[in-house]
């Protein structure tokens, strides 16, 4: 019984994760594609406040925990429902919003990680899926901080005088998270320039050491101390 009870509950957190990878994708995905409007504006708050109820969910989190989550992306999406209205299109406001959500989100898939690795005794598939979802939402996060600073502190961001629009600051987020610098865009600040090396090292430091331990230890069970 105790057998069947852990693969039932291993073929329930793997469904988890099969949920969450994808709606992490989609927000991606509509943030790099979607033009900026009021409609866009709430749909991607929308889907980011989605992806950290389904981040909570996969950490199977405690139910005041989700309680006080509901309500914190209840007021995000309100905050883009209401500035859509206002014509406050993607104002710094909404950026550190929507960045609200992305941080929060980590952390629960953090725990879920370490509490399936602790459960199994070994590397599963859910905690290859989510140190994946976290590499996203990293990208996701700098975007997000560059977008706002280009609003709050109302200078370029780029030092092409292109706008931080969401497709841009992803665009530009995930080329430095992943090193490739295709140099079409730069940071025009000291504070850019130091934020997008701090992306890069991290970028690299979490491939080369999280993502690496995770899948090349996949399906390894980790040996008891003391034992032989």
């Amino acid at each position: 019984m105790p057998l069947l009870q852990r693969l039932s509950d291993s073929r329930s957190l793997r469904a988890r994760y099969a949920v969450l990878l994808p709606a992490i994708v989609v927000a991606f995905v509509l943030q790099g594609v979607g033009s900026t409007g009021k409609v866009e504006q709430v749909v991607v708050s929308a889907v980011l406040a989605i992806t950290l109820m389904l981040a909570l969910w996969a950490a199977d989190a405690r139910r005041s925990v989700m309680w006080l989550a509901s309500i914190v992306s209840c007021l995000v999406v309100l905050t883009s429902v209401i500035s859509s209205i206002a014509g406050h299109i993607d104002s710094g406001a909404t950026r550190l919003a929507n960045l609200l959500l992305v941080t929060l989100a980590p952390p629960a898939i953090v725990l879920g990680i370490v509490r399936n690795l602790r459960a199994r005794n070994r590397v599963t598939v859910e905690a290859v899926f989510g140190v994946l979802c976290l590499y996203i939402l990293l990208g996701m996060a700098f975007a997000f901080i560059y977008g706002a600073l280009d609003r709050i502190t109302g200078t370029p961001f780029f030092a092409q005088n292109v706008r931080a629009t969401e497709a841009n600051a992803l665009y530009y987020s995930v080329t430095t998270l992943t090193t490739i610098g295709y140099g079409d865009l730069t940071a025009a600040s000291n504070l850019g320039h130091t934020l997008s090396v701090s992306e890069g090292l991290l970028g690299q430091i979490y491939l080369v050491t999280v993502v690496s331990l995770i899948v090349g230890n996949l399906g390894r069970t980790r040996q008891q101390p003391g034992a032989d």
